[in-house]
């Protein structure tokens, strides 16, 4: 399969833009590989109390891959697709070392009835309630995506991905993916669900399926929903306005225990509605605008929250002086109660810069939300600048994000006593 891909690049007069070995002359029977890794350098001031293993550092500097990943999927024929993608995550100083790939999808897909439906199961990101809760990480518009989309990431599923059977495709303007998913064992888990007691957690107990779903109508120019993953930003090349709804819901999912001592389960529900905006503004310049905002209602259950520090440098906190945030760069992303997003981007000219390169695109982004376990609302902050070197497949991404941090206080009370920032530079290759 490689040399095959290797003989469709070798024999492009061009510099190559995709791996792809076409098995028919209008290339709807094909293979293609992608590849794509990000590399972050990063300087963070740590919540109060954090640790390095047992040492309390204020503030680090450090290097890591974000994400590094494969993938090969193929149309083979008229009914039947295929979709894998390997690679890792999060790997930095303080990691376990020599750490493989693993699978993050691996799904059989069959086409029904044209591009109306299509069903498939495996291990997928097909998943339900927002536009990037299965995002399209090679092109997204700010460092990162809005990660409180992925809602059970790591807990019940694999970095987001699950085993699932779905129903996907179009009628007429409206696009839809409905998912059955079996969730993961939390006793499993490579993140926290959550302590048994008072406050909601993650239950233990055997797990009922889960059932999620997404819709979005597309006003302008139709997205392709060949994979789950969702494109961040077009940088102009297409003219896309959608409005979305979507939802997750899980039968006794959620456990905590009542004033007795005894279990009380509940249901985990989320419901979320956004837009995503994707315009050029001058055909010439071929300069663009990118904008998305998302409102989510969440009930993991009484006084759930989560906090979620992307690649942590710092492996604990101090047994006093830490705050509700935890260690590093961690804040509450995840809770009951609602969360508002936005953000927005503006792409220059292409030809910004002689010699190819490339253009920029500055951006700015919001995750303000009111989580019941806190007596105040609190926001996150973003703000940043895309060089597009060649545009996705070369940029450079410079970001400082602002996070409240959270106290106990003397008076019962659990409110922003602080702020820290991180500031990261991202080389990201994508193919």
């Amino acid at each position: 399969m490689l040399i095959l891909l290797s003989c469709t690049v070798i024999s492009a007069q061009n510099a190559p833009k995709e791996l792809k070995f076409n098995f028919t002359e209008k290339g709807d029977y094909f293979i293609k590989m992608t590849f794509l890794n990000q590399t972050w350098l990063r300087y963070n001031n740590n919540n109060p109390g954090s640790t390095l293993f047992d040492v309390q550092k204020d503030k680090i500097f450090d290097i890591g891959l974000r994400r590094t990943r494969l993938q090969l999927f193929g149309q083979l024929s008229k009914h039947v697709f295929f979709y894998t993608q390997l690679g890792q995550n999060n790997f930095t100083f303080n990691s376990a070392r020599k750490q493989g790939f693993f699978i993050h999808d691996a799904l059989g897909e069959v086409r029904v009835y044209d591009k109306h439906l299509s069903v498939g199961a495996g291990l997928t990101g097909w998943s339900g309630l927002a536009r990037f809760a299965s995002p399209g990480v090679g092109s997204i518009l700010m460092l990162d995506a809005p990660l409180y989309e992925q809602a059970t990431n790591d807990i019940t599923d694999q970095f987001l991905r699950k085993l699932s059977i779905y129903a996907k495709g179009k009628l007429g303007k409206l696009d839809y993916r409905f998912v059955v998913s079996k969730p993961m064992a939390d006793q499993l888990a490579s993140a926290s669900g959550g302590n048994f007691g008072p406050t909601a957690s993650f239950s233990k107990l055997p797990s009922k399926l889960q059932y999620n779903g997404y819709i979005n109508y597309q006003f302008l120019d139709e997205e392709s929903n060949l994979l789950p993953y969702t494109t961040g930003t077009y940088l102009g090349k297409k003219r896309i306005f959608n409005l979305g709804a979507g939802f997750v819901h899980q039968k006794d999912a959620i456990w905590r225990s009542d004033n007795n001592g005894d279990t009380l389960l509940s249901a985990l529900n989320l419901v979320s509605i956004d837009a995503f905006l994707d315009l050029p503004l001058d055909k010439e310049k071929q300069n663009a605008l990118t904008a998305y905002t998302a409102f989510q209602y969440s009930d993991y259950g009484k006084n759930y929250i989560r906090n979620l520090g992307p690649m942590n440098p710092m492996t604990g906190t101090t047994t006093t002086g830490a705050s509700i945030n935890g260690a590093g760069n961690a804040w509450p992303t995840m809770g009951t109660g609602l969360t508002f997003f936005g953000q927005i981007g503006y792409k220059f000219k292409n030809d910004l810069f002689k010699n190819d390169w490339g253009t920029l695109q500055p951006y700015a982004g919001v995750q303000a939300f009111k989580y019941d376990y806190f007596n105040q609302a609190a926001a996150t902050f973003d703000v940043g600048l895309n060089w597009l070197i060649d545009v996705h497949r070369s940029k450079l991404t410079l970001n400082y994000e602002n996070r409240p941090v959270f106290n106990s206080l003397s008076d019962g009370t659990r409110r922003v006593t602080d702020r820290k920032g991180t500031v990261v530079l991202q080389y990201q290759i994508f193919l």
